[in-house]
This record gives C-alpha cells, structure tokens and sequence, in this order.
C-alpha cells in the first residue's frame, strides 16, 4: 500500500511508539524520512537507528528503518512534541530571515533546503531558506 505523505507517516509512528513506551519502531524508508532519522539520531532525540533492506524470504516487503528510541532515567521519553508542518497539500517555505525558533531554542525544526535537510540553527548559519518539514521538541 502506498503512503501519500511518508514523513508524517513516520513521525506519527515515532509518536505513538514513545505513547506505547516501546523501545524500538520500524518505519518505512524514504530519503527524506532517513534525512529526518538521521537529524534526530545527531540531535540525541533518539538513540540511533539502522537500514532494514527488503527480504521477501523474511517477509520484508519494503526498505524500512528500525529506529532505537530514548528515554529519559525516569522512563520518560525525550521526544516531548513532533509535529509535521508542511504537508503535500500546504507546503510551507520559509525564508533565512524569517526560520522559527522553536521553544526558545530548546526544540529543533527541520527545514529541507537545496543543501540538504538541516536543523534551523543551521540554516540559520548558512543563511539558507527551504521547506519547512517538522519540527521536534
């Protein structure tokens, strides 16, 4: 079954997997989704992740990745908020001057830029503009 919107489609399962307390989630891959994994394996909001290849024999249909997730000591998850911006019906595109900054800095938004997906501090610096994909906290 084809997905219209992969990248929501893996931060919702990210979410409910933090909901559900589970310690691992397989998403389906796309590169754009693996640019997002891998900006939240950088940013420590996950522990890391790895590259699952299709295996028909063991019924893996598709390219997928198994993403480890992280949790405070406590037990709590790292990842408070995640949320999708810019969607294939409403995409959003900001300019270098104009990137937000979410949660006073303290959260990352993901902005994909003709450099390649990157985090707004980065963007910042680079003084580039793009999509503005999600944004983490």
């Amino acid at each position: 079954m084809s997905v219209s919107d992969p990248i929501a489609d893996a931060l919702t399962k990210i979410r409910n997997a933090y909901r559900a307390g589970h310690k691992t989630v397989h998403v389906n891959h796309c590169g754009l989704v693996e640019s997002v994994i891998k900006i939240l394996a950088s940013e420590h909001y996950i522990n890391n992740f790895y590259i699952i290849d299709r295996d028909p024999e063991k019924k893996i249909l598709r390219k997928q990745l198994l993403v480890n997730l992280r949790y405070t000591e406590a037990g709590k998850p790292i990842i408070r908020g995640l949320e999708r911006v810019s969607k294939p019906g409403r995409r959003v595109y900001v300019k270098a001057t104009h990137i937000p900054s979410i949660y006073n800095n303290t959260g990352n938004a993901i902005i994909s830029t003709s450099n390649g997906v990157m985090t707004d501090r980065e963007a910042r610096q680079q003084n580039i503009g793009g999509e503005f994909v999600c944004k983490v906290w």
